[in-house]
């Protein structure tokens, strides 16, 4: 038996949710960047996702080519990287089924985002909420991904598609080895772990997720603010009566200080001891006036190219479809083998 070696490659995803926001750029459109350099990388707008729960469909069509936009603002290069929404590539649904005969209902039961997301009306959801992990798990198999930038509430859905792929592996071993590829066609997805301030926090309570839910649009940063809106968001944050520490033990107990520090770190691109070196001591209104800087500096071009984006929806659409015939051309032959490998006819 021969071992099975795979390509690098990069899959990741962002559901079209609307409302863009700093957490979205630096969890994850920022990383996507920065990862195009060293990997082939596939950037999907998971919009079958996104119908899990109740959707608009103009309001849908509007946020995919919005998360469109934001991957090529932030400098997602649409030519070296297969930019498309997954509804384009078919691959997507047809492999989540022989992957949802694959994955076992216990291992779905215990999947806490489910959970968080159905609330106590459980019975009320929807079976693709139920399965959502199981679609996640494909989105990644589908491109035989070697690794996924994952943050911290994506870390179990990773471990259950790497169940999936070692379960579907060890199930059709012999068919696998007798079409010729060895001792496993899925390979087992790596996490790129999300470096710092990869978890935003809300502006205004630093112990909550920077969310577009939030009823105030004062505890985030969208990627579409102009100038003057950061600048006020910025300055209104919530902090605490302290000076800023100079090293970062003195962050422990203080949420606030710590989510302005970790998003000035990571918009400069250094580590949080160099910010609180430099601004360890002073008040806050000297450290917000530089995190303006630093964010109109960074965010400011971002909003403005997604804007003008958004405002030519056919260049963007010919993008993303240009982007589906990249993405079917992997995901198709390796869905032929997958049918191949269980047995069915073709």
């Amino acid at each position: 038996m021969t071992t099975q070696t795979f390509p690098s490659r990069v899959f990741s995803g962002v559901q079209p949710t609307g409302n863009l926001h700093l957490g979205n750029y630096l969890g994850a459109i920022q990383k996507f960047v920065a990862l195009q350099a060293d990997y082939e990388c596939l950037y999907c707008v998971v919009d079958m996702h996104a119908i899990t729960v109740a959707q608009d469909p103009d309001e849908l069509r509007r946020t995919i080519r919005e998360v469109a936009a934001a991957f090529i603002a932030a400098g997602v290069d649409p030519q070296k990287n297969a930019i498309f929404n997954q509804s384009q590539v078919s691959v997507h649904a047809e492999l989540a089924w022989v992957l949802g005969c694959t994955a076992r209902i216990g291992w779905l039961n215990r999947m806490t985002q489910f959970k968080e997301k159905a609330g106590k009306d459980r019975e009320n959801a929807s079976v693709g909420l139920y399965t959502y992990p199981v679609l996640m798990a494909a989105d990644i198999l589908a491109y035989r991904a070697t690794h996924v930038p994952v943050g911290e509430d994506q870390k179990q859905h990773l471990e259950l598609a790497r169940d999936i792929a070692q379960k579907f592996n060890n199930d059709f071993a012999a068919s696998i080895e007798k079409h010729g590829f060895g001792d496993a066609f899925f390979p087992l997805p790596e996490p790129l772990i999300q470096g710092a301030a990869a978890r935003v926090m809300s502006l205004r309570d630093g112990s909550k997720k920077m969310s577009k839910s939030d009823p105030s649009d004062q505890s985030r940063i969208n990627l579409t603010d102009d100038a003057d809106a950061i600048a006020a968001k910025v300055r209104k944050a919530k902090t605490d009566p302290e000076p800023l520490p100079s090293e970062a033990a003195g962050l422990e107990g203080r949420p606030e200080a710590a989510n302005l520090v970790g998003i000035y770190a990571a918009l400069a691109g250094v580590e949080q001891a160099k910010v609180l070196g430099e601004f360890g001591g002073g008040q806050f209104s000297a450290f917000k006036n530089a995190l303006v800087e630093v964010a109109v500096e960074k965010l400011g071009p971002i909003g403005a190219e997604m804007k003008r984006l958004v405002a030519d929806p056919a260049s963007i659409d010919a993008i993303l479809k240009r982007g589906a015939e990249r993405a079917e051309a992997i995901a198709r032959p390796n869905f032929e083998a997958v049918k191949d490998i269980v047995g069915f006819v073709r």
